[in-house]
């Protein structure tokens, strides 16, 4: 099983800055499709971004669209999450995710990842 391990998160006021990481046992590189989602207190999992790992396109929520940038390392071994304009709504436990063979799915759908990861916690303070 391919472990995901996420890291970077913690505690900002609104308007700042976070970079999340997602190590994984397997390269990126060979997945297809890597995503971020968070998870509020009482809300359901949200996907928030996701990477299409072979020609690098990425597809945001709308409510993180120009605030939050997905990437990946130049050697496809780690994804990052950059968030910046953090706002007291971004509050949540965020995940890594991954699938690893292509199907066609809607990039956000989090049934469709196989591979999770214990997810990192981000506070934002008003």
């Amino acid at each position: 099983q391919v472990q995901l391990q996420e890291s970077g998160g913690g505690s900002v006021q609104a308007g700042g800055s976070l970079r999340l990481s997602c190590a994984s046992s397997r390269p990126t590189r060979s997945s297809f499709l890597m995503g971020w989602f968070r998870q509020a207190p009482g809300k359901e999992r949200e996907g928030v971004a996701a990477f299409y790992t072979t020609g690098g396109r990425a597809v945001y929520a709308d409510s993180v669209q120009g605030r939050f940038t997905v990437s990946q390392d130049y050697l496809g071994n780690t994804l990052y999450l950059q968030m910046n304009s953090l706002k007291p709504d971004d509050t949540a436990m965020y995940y890594c995710a991954a699938v690893w063979t292509p199907r066609s799915m809607p990039a956000l759908a989090s049934w469709a990842y196989t591979d999770w990861g214990q997810g990192t916690q981000v506070t934002v303070s008003s």
